[in-house]
């Protein structure tokens, strides 16, 4: 609906539906329309628009006030990045700047009254006009226009990793993709981003693993007999098969068949050589083979006989402590930035008892046996607050939220601790086995969810601007995050913008730790540079699925190539001598073009950037435009012309510029790409190009005169220079006919991978050159030797087809014994004939050879 029919239904007294009814009456039927619970004025929450027309049928002053401030609250804020003729009405409709007390309406004011103060209408004008501001896509609301609380500073939390094993890619779409917008805003925006983060390192999976962990390696430790595994395995599949058995989840079910169908391999193997009386040697080797294959179920098996039993908190910490250091590395391997403050769950749990204290005061939880629950009925009732704002749809789903729970918290007599399921832990009353910590409730440790809130709310205080976490955290634990911190501080704007990452795949299944279905981070920058990796994810969008695949990554590594030819080109414009005038050259239609290129690319990066940070529409802006300064290069080489250098120099500062912004290049280089490796900072082409470029000049000479001299063993050398020494140095030297040797620094594996190419092209080159000679000599020879066949003897042989012939060798009759058609005749004789002129043919050859 837009604001005139807005307008009209709440004014008209003709309408027909508004005539007997009352504008909130009207609105609330309205299925396109929200209204607001709180007031019983006519505030809409447009699901599909953002317009004031509202305000029009509200006359008093400070319930207009109160009404608009409602409404930006439920809305965020301001949509877009135009301000229509409704914002001005409702701007001149308030007449003075809201008070403190209702924020959201005082920061519309202050933004629109910013708005038209640098921009005013000339008398009698629109007061529409189009300024490119960030607006993100948050998963609360539509587009709306980024405005955070305080000026230009940023308040930002991002959940962290659990950490109980080796972090994959799937974090990684998370972590790099948040890096990324990141510095954008930081960068690009020139915001003032304060970036929070935390570690899991107290959870329901920390605890089991630390647990497993500690149990396996006492077992093995005991140096068991083969035959002492055997049985135990055995034992252990028992339950194993039965999980298995009731396990409905697909992905889970396949997952757990594996395991089942490797230990059932290896346990058959062991069997057959007890049964046999292998040798000592044999059966150890065996076992061995049976522990690594079977260790998942019978870790499980061993916890379930003896983890009540491991009561020391210090096995607890060991294993998030080692994943912890891990994941920094990682993080550090793949050039994200490290955050702000980093919080753990270990470190926050004086503040998250007195979390839990404050929610139970406010009325929004209850105690059940030493643990804490959130009252979720009782929160969604209030005047104040609603549930599952992000994902309302799955309240209910019992999968997600005993997921949200733990596997050690979802036994019977657990859930039936709670008074509804949807309810959720704040506090859990630790069961013997796991680590725990003093409460007003007795011995217990945090829930999952209170983490996140207790820890921001203690570093960012009771409202953030941006709260970030992967696509799967929705729900239940961001919903939950925001009920239980509204619950604490009795608001409703703890979150400002929640963004959500997409999910990585693998050739389209997702990636999961528990389903072991992951690549390592460590695994993936075995195969591709860390700049490679950041480029796939840039030219996705970070909101949408991303699969992790061969396709994925070959599309990085060429738009990396080619971007980095680009700036190589550019930097061998750029060191052709010349004055400090003669850099400023006559601008001619093709610069002009070119630079109107470049203003028009540079526009459509930015107003992309601005639209929900899309990068990659960014990057394919930034490819265009290098493809269009190729285009120009190669037109200006053609006309044995130098292209304008001040030009190109501009179009690579700022695709270099734009490429630091986005983290994919980390050096100190105006133009290009770090050369250079172990983390060299040093500008290493300024230091090595002056004595590459005497090199380059000397060899140029070198070989001009080898080919004014036909010295071709010289030549060889020069080439050998070329293709074999330097690209061992990272060094590429581009030949170009009657133009100088281009010289540019390389990657040295990207130049030994481009050797071994070269090679196998040349090799392949030369294998069809001698299959196509082999074919011709084989042709030849078969035409040679059909040649010698005199035509009364061609058809004789052919026993299968014919079976009488007359004087001349010509089938008269075919194998059957009837006689040759006349049609066929016909094609036999044209056969004949053809073969008497090859026969002749050959006679004259052999003839002349003999009298020669």
């Amino acid at each position: 609906m837009d604001l005139q029919a807005l307008v009209y239904l709440c004014a008209s007294p003709v309408h027909n539906s508004a005539a007997s009814s009352s504008p909130a009456q009207h609105l609330s039927s309205n299925p396109s329309i929200r209204t607001s619970k709180h007031f019983g004025v006519c505030v809409p929450f447009y699901l599909a628009a953002f317009d004031y027309g509202f305000l029009l049928c509200i006359s008093e002053e400070s319930s207009r006030v109160v009404a608009l401030n409602e409404y930006l609250s439920t809305r965020s804020y301001i949509r877009g990045f135009t301000f229509s003729r409704a914002d001005t009405e409702a701007f001149e409709l308030l007449r003075r700047p809201p008070s403190e007390q209702h924020f959201h309406a005082l920061r519309w004011y202050r933004h629109i009254a910013a708005l038209i103060q640098e921009s005013p209408a000339e008398p009698g004008a629109s007061c529409m006009y189009i300024v490119y501001v960030l607006c993100f896509t948050p998963s609360l609301t539509f587009q709306e226009e980024f405005v955070p609380q305080n000026g230009k500073k940023v308040q930002w939390y991002s959940c962290g990793p659990t950490v109980y094993d080796a972090s994959h890619m799937g974090h990684a779409r998370s972590y790099i993709s948040f890096d990324i917008l990141r510095r954008i805003l930081m960068n690009y925006f020139k915001y003032d981003v304060f970036y929070c983060m935390n570690i899991t390192d107290i959870d329901d999976k920390i605890i089991k693993r630390a647990r497993q962990n500690y149990l396996f390696e006492q077992y093995t430790a005991k140096n068991p007999a083969p035959t002492q595994i055997l049985e135990d395995v055995l034992t252990a599949k028992k339950p194993f098969q039965v999980k298995q058995a009731e396990t409905t989840d697909p992905d889970k079910k396949q997952m757990l068949e594996r395991i089942d169908a490797a230990v059932t391999a290896a346990l058959a193997t062991l069997q057959g050589a007890v049964q046999s009386g292998a040798a000592g040697s044999l059966l150890q080797s065996q076992a061995e083979v049976l522990l690594g294959e079977a260790k998942d179920l019978l870790s499980d098996w061993l916890d379930s006989q003896f983890g009540s039993q491991v009561t020391e908190n210090s096995i607890f910490s060991i294993l998030p402590k080692y994943w912890e250091g891990e994941y920094h590395k990682d993080m550090e391997a793949l050039n994200v930035l490290p955050p702000d403050v980093l919080t753990r769950v270990s470190e926050y749990v004086p503040e998250i008892v007195e979390f839990v204290k404050k929610i139970l005061e406010n009325g929004y939880g209850y105690v059940s046996n030493g643990s804490v629950y959130f009252d979720t009925a009782k929160f969604d009732s209030s005047e104040k607050h609603s549930y599952a704002k992000l994902v309302p749809e799955a309240v209910g789903d019992q999968k997600a939220l005993q997921e949200g729970e733990g596997d050690l918290s979802i036994s019977t007599d657990r859930l039936s601790e709670k008074r509804s399921q949807n309810d959720f832990a704040l506090w859990k009353a630790s069961k013997p086995g796991e680590p725990s910590w003093d409460s007003p409730w007795g011995k217990g440790r945090p829930g999952w969810h209170i983490e996140c809130s207790a820890m921001a709310g203690s570093v960012l205080g009771e409202s953030m601007d941006i709260h970030g976490g992967g696509f799967d955290l929705r729900f239940p634990h961001h919903d939950n995050e925001l009920a239980q911190s509204e619950a604490f501080f009795e608001n409703d704007h703890w979150v400002r913008y929640f963004l959500h990452t997409g999910h990585l795949t693998i050739a389209g299944c997702k990636m999961s730790k528990s389903l072991k279905n992951f690549i390592t981070i460590k695994d993936a920058l075995a195969k591709h540079s860390a700049r490679q990796l950041r480029l796939a994810f840039l030219m996705h969008s970070w909101k949408d699925t991303l699969d992790y695949s061969n396709n994925t990554m070959e599309s990085a590594i060429q738009y990396e190539k080619f971007m980095n030819e680009f700036f190589l080109n550019v930097k061998d414009v750029l060191r052709a001598p010349t004055d400090i005038t003669g850099q400023f050259e006559k601008w001619e239609g093709q610069e002009t073009e070119l630079n109107n290129s470049f203003y028009s690319r540079k526009a459509a990066v930015h107003a992309a950037l601005c639209d929900n940070l899309d990068t990659r529409t960014a990057m394919e802006e930034m490819r265009a435009l290098v493809s269009s300064s190729n285009t120009y290069m190669a037109a200006r080489k053609t006309a044995k012309l130098a292209p304008n250098r001040m030009l190109l120099q501009s179009i690579a500062t700022y695709l270099t510029d734009m490429l630091k912004i986005f983290g994919a290049i980390d050096g100190i280089e105006p133009i290009g790409f770090h050369v250079g490796g172990n983390g060299q900072k040093v500008d290493l082409e300024s230091t090595v190009m002056p004595y590459l470029k005497v090199l380059s000049d000397f060899r140029e000479e070198v070989r001009k005169i080898a080919r004014e001299k036909k010295v071709t063993e010289v030549l060889q050398l020069c080439d050998g220079v070329r293709d074999e020494i330097l690209p061992e140095l990272g060094v590429r030297l581009e030949d170009h006919e009657g133009l100088p040797t281009v010289v540019k620094l390389v990657d040295r594996e990207t130049l030994l991978k481009e050797r071994e190419e070269k090679k196998k092209g040349e090799e392949e080159k030369r294998r069809k050159k001698e299959e196509a000679a082999r074919k011709k000599q084989e042709q030849e020879m078969a035409k040679l030797a059909k040649m010698k066949i005199p035509p009364n003897e061609m058809f004789k042989s052919e026993t299968d087809k014919y079976s009488a012939f007359d004087q001349m060798g010509f089938p008269t009759h075919d194998a059957e014994g009837k006689e040759i058609s006349k049609g066929q005749t016909k094609k036999l004789k044209k056969l004949y004939e053809a073969q008497e002129k090859l026969y002749k043919e050959y006679l004259e050859t052999a003839q002349n050879g003999a009298s020669g």
